[in-house]
Parts: C-alpha cells; structure tokens; sequence
C-alpha cells in the first residue's frame, strides 16, 4: 500500500518534468554563453581596433624620425596564401620602403615568434613586396617579461602605445633588419 499518495504514474510524470526543465536549462545555459562569446569578440575586437589605431595615428612621423621616409599607411591588408590567413594590421609605405606593423594589446613571445615565421614567406604571401625594402615592426600597450628586447634583436622596430600616441622605444642607434 502507498501511504505518500505517489503513483508510478506520478513519480514518472515528476521525472519527466525535471528532464524537461534540466533541458531547457541546458539550451538557455548554451544560449547565454553564445551571447558572452559574441561580447567578448565584439570587446576584444574594439580594443585591438583601438590599439591599431593609437599606433598609425603617429607612425609616419616616428618612422620618418628614424629615416625611414614613409608617407602613407594602410589598415588590416589580408590574404590566403597555400590554406593560411595572413593579416597584417598596418603598412606603412612610400614608393621603395615599406614597414609592415604587427600590433598586440599585450605582446608575448608567441606573438613575437610567429610574426618572425610570418615574415619568412611575407614577400611570397604578398608578391607586390619583392622590389621594396621590408621592415617590420611589433607595436603594444603591454608587454610581458622584457620581450620588447627578444623582439629588437631579432631587428624589429618595437612600438608602445602610449594613452594617446605612440613611440618606438629602440635606441636612436637601432638598426631595423629587411625581411
């Protein structure tokens, strides 16, 4: 005898609306991450747009500083190349010389390394580079452990942005390696 008044038909039915629940809690629950995942994109995206843009706001004239005389400049230049994405964030550019700027919100060493395996095959990626003289350059906010120095010594002009400017931070006596 069933003292509690609970059924089988009961004790299913109870079941079967906690599954239901439980999966509608799971199809919300994936709905909310999708929706965070799209704020994050959209926050980060915006901020690396921010960060490009303190930078080419005042990189002609500091590579004119060093030089080299570039007069314009040219945003997020993208191509697939043999099944690869390649992007570079800013080019700046005259008619022989071009400095090719890779830009990080927080520069690390794997930003560093890949640029450098990126710059290999640039003039390949980018065939309209083979008669120009190529520099290349890092350009950050932040940077962890010292990697501004790893970076110029494999002859990157390394650039920090700086509240609402820019400047590069390798000494006057820096010599910019060609890729």
């Amino acid at each position: 005898m069933n003292t509690s008044g609970a059924t089988f038909e009961s004790v299913w039915e109870m079941f079967q609306e906690t599954d239901r629940r439980f999966k509608e809690n799971a199809r919300r629950f994936k709905e909310t991450d999708k929706k965070i995942k799209k704020l994050e994109e959209l926050f980060t995206g915006q901020w690396g747009k921010l960060i490009e843009s303190l930078v080419e706001g005042d990189l002609v004239p500091l590579l004119q500083q060093r030089g080299i005389s570039v007069n314009e400049t040219a945003e997020r230049i993208k191509r697939e190349y043999n099944g690869r994405f390649y992007e570079i964030d800013i080019i700046a550019k005259n008619g022989k010389e071009v400095v090719l700027v890779e830009v990080k919100t927080t520069l690390k060493s794997e930003d560093v390394k890949h640029y450098l395996d990126t710059l290999q095959v640039i003039r390949e990626v980018f065939p309209w580079l083979q008669d120009k003289t190529v520099y290349a350059a890092v350009a950050f906010l932040k940077v962890d452990a010292k990697i501004e120095l790893y970076a110029a010594r494999k002859g990157l002009f390394v650039i920090r942005a700086t509240g609402n400017s820019a400047s590069i931070v390798n000494p006057k006596s820096f010599t910019p390696k060609t890729f």
